[in-house]
């Protein structure tokens, strides 16, 4: 099972995932270890400090729980790792995705290569990642404006399990970066990102 060490005592990590086909997959760089932050303090998760980063075709993929895909771009899958990140999604892994603003197209015809049998369908609002920890019952929280569309959760399932929550024009990843790299996040905001953050976290190592 994937991410079976966590339960052994091993401290929960987020994997950030290093892709190819052009797009910043090394974007959000504070994201993840203020992520874990947050998690320490307001949560009895034992969390790490720092994101890790991982390809598809690493060997020790299969120890985190989840894995983070982040861009504005590009992103090209080569076939052992489409296979690969089937694998684990399938064998207890999840995949949290955040638009940064132009990764939508590319996504979706990757991911349409991971699982070519569904196609990302809407998360409704009632849905457990958004009440297992904060209550949304707005569902995913607005955090920067994109094209001024609303914010938008996506989710691919396997055996009842969703697998991957794909989040569009909302931007948690950009409201957890440390207040100097995006200045004109409201308080407000970044709090949004947060709760939102923990919900995703707690949903993951729930189910």
């Amino acid at each position: 099972m994937i991410g079976s060490a966590q339960s052994a005592g091993e401290k929960f990590v987020i994997a950030q995932v290093q892709y190819g086909g052009g797009g910043d997959w090394y974007g959000d760089q504070t994201t993840i270890s203020n992520w874990l932050k947050i998690l320490r303090i307001r949560t009895d998760i034992e969390a790490a400090e720092e994101r890790v980063i991982v390809k598809l075709t690493d060997r020790n993929l299969y120890q985190y729980p989840m894995l983070y895909i982040v861009g504005h771009g590009n992103i090209r899958l080569a076939e052992e790792e489409v296979e690969a990140l089937r694998f684990y999604l399938t064998h207890g892994g999840f995949l949290f995705v955040n638009d940064d603003y132009g990764l939508d197209e590319s996504f979706r015809r990757e991911i349409r290569r991971v699982f070519p049998d569904q196609v990302l369908q809407p998360i409704p609002n009632s849905h457990l990642i958004y009440r297992c920890f904060y209550d949304f019952p707005n569902g995913l929280p607005k955090i920067h404006e994109h094209d001024g569309e609303p914010a938008q959760g996506f989710g691919l399932f396997h055996e009842g399990r969703m697998v991957v929550y794909y989040v569009y024009s909302s931007d948690i990843g950009d409201g957890l970066e440390d207040p100097k790299v995006h200045p004109k996040d409201t308080q407000q905001v970044r709090e949004l990102a947060a709760k939102m953050a923990v919900n995703i976290a707690v949903y993951v190592l729930t189910h």
